[in-house]
């Protein structure tokens, strides 16, 4: 690009209008850091991320790693990033599957069906979701009974105010979380194999071989452990429970929450997207003696994915987001532990550049991870 250097150049202004912004921009960064210090020091508030090693002296409720109050303020953090991580990940699966359900059944032809997820639909998506979260927390807090009266719902499971108790493997999850692992992964190659097969012979890719491989492999390591180590059931008491493992109220009350709530925004999603693949299209395959059912999940949903992925990488983006309500209802998140240790250490600045670098990278992973499916669902459809 050739620049003839006079202000009637509109590369030149270009440049120049660029430059003048970036340097406006730094001075006031600049500006404003000198000032924070400046206070900082005025305060004698101590700066930096050595508060990261030193001791934190406070529990969490619920903890997915070994932690008691001797470990350090990082410790509590990489706590609260993991007890974040669950909540997101398991709510983008069960509202991707509920969502799934109601946007299926709000096309049904059935005249009941129809009309309640619509209803269900409306219902939740004009309900702010701290209202929900507050709803869900206070059903499973007032309304479950106190652990000696608590129902058995399978032997070793007892629901209750303090949470759903359940037993546990005194040892053994290695291996169980190995065939998971190894489930996965052979779903995945299976599914690849028989798409192949698919574009070679025309011959159908078959869903419940997958099914099969994703249940089988866990529930046999499940089954060789149970074989050779003791369980750890929990046990009602006067006072709560002893023994076993448990969900706490709030982790399912921020979970249920989260996922219906997304659920109803992703139905939508994919009623729209199915409504936008053209009657055409369900023309021809019911010419080829495909069932409803049939054409619904080889010809309509493969086109509407295209559509449906973009703003579904949208919704999953909010609800991971939306993991820092937690905070309103007691369940220790990222965000809540964080704001703990404000309160303790009175460094605000660097906890709140964690908190958005951590929610920063959490978000661009998942746009990546979506850029990428919608990229390789685009492919498949020109292919």
């Amino acid at each position: 690009m050739k620049l003839s250097g006079g202000w009637s150049d509109p590369a030149f202004r270009a440049i120049v209008t660029q430059a003048a912004v970036l340097a406006f921009v730094a001075v006031v960064v600049a500006f404003l850091a000198v000032n924070l210090i400046g206070n900082l020091e005025e305060r004698s508030i101590r700066t930096g991320f050595g508060f990261l090693w030193q001791a934190a002296s406070f529990e969490i409720g619920q903890s997915f790693l070994p932690y008691d109050a001797r470990a350090t303020f990082g410790t509590a953090l990489l706590v609260g990033l993991l007890n974040t991580l669950v909540v997101a990940v398991l709510g983008i699966v069960l509202s991707t599957i509920a969502g799934g359900v109601v946007g299926i059944a709000s096309l049904s032809r059935n005249r009941l069906v129809a009309p309640l997820a619509t209803a269900y639909v409306e219902l939740v998506r004009n309900v702010p979701l701290l209202l929900q979260l507050y709803l869900w927390y206070a059903i499973l807090t007032q309304l479950l009974p106190a652990a000696s009266e608590a129902p058995q719902l399978l032997p070793g499971i007892y629901l209750a105010k303090s949470g759903l108790h359940f037993l546990i493997l005194e040892s053994g999850g290695g291996i169980v979380l190995a065939g998971l692992v190894l489930g996965i992964l052979a779903s995945f190659a299976y599914g690849r194999w028989s798409r192949r097969r698919a574009d070679l012979t025309g011959a159908n890719a078959l869903l419940w071989p997958r099914l099969v491989l994703l249940v089988a492999l866990p529930a046999a390591a499940l089954v060789l452990v149970a074989a050779t180590t003791d369980f750890n059931v929990p046990r009602p008491t006067r006072f709560g429970f002893s023994g076993g493992g448990m969900v706490t109220p709030e982790l399912t009350a921020l979970l249920v929450g989260l996922s219906l709530y997304n659920a109803a925004f992703i139905a939508e999603i994919l009623r729209a997207g199915i409504l936008s693949v053209g009657k055409a299209q369900s023309e021809a395959a019911a010419s080829l003696s495909l069932s409803r059912a049939q054409t619904l999940r080889l010809v309509i949903v493969p086109q509407a994915m295209k559509l449906v992925v973009p703003p579904l990488a949208n919704q999953y983006l909010n609800l991971a987001k939306n993991t820092s309500l937690a905070i309103a209802i007691g369940y220790p998140d990222l965000m809540s532990i964080g704001n703990t240790i404000i309160n303790q250490t009175g460094q605000a600045i660097e906890v709140i550049a964690i908190l958005m670098g951590v929610y920063l990278t959490m978000s661009l992973s998942i746009s990546a991870l979506m850029n990428w499916y919608n990229a390789r669902v685009a492919l498949v459809g020109v292919r």
